[in-house]
């Protein structure tokens, strides 16, 4: 089984009954915006400061909600 990313996980993005192309699109892009940000945390060896941290999350949980959002969108 294949290690899936961070944004991968978090969209579900092998989770389409429908199969909807549509679908797999907002997932995919969601998926990479969120992993751009937790590339933003860099290798993490060292500490990010605490508020970088908390805007990351802040963007990372957006996405995630937008992505739920526009998934039920497209198969209303």
């Amino acid at each position: 089984m294949d290690q899936k990313t961070l944004g991968e996980s978090r969209v579900r993005t092998s989770f389409n009954p429908t199969q909807d192309g549509t679908v797999d699109q907002i997932k995919q892009k969601s998926a990479e915006l969120i992993n751009i940000c937790q590339d933003l945390k860099g290798d993490g060896q060292a500490t990010i400061a605490g508020e970088k941290a908390r805007l990351i999350s802040l963007a990372q949980t957006a996405y995630e909600e937008a992505a739920m959002w526009a998934v039920k969108a497209a198969t209303y």
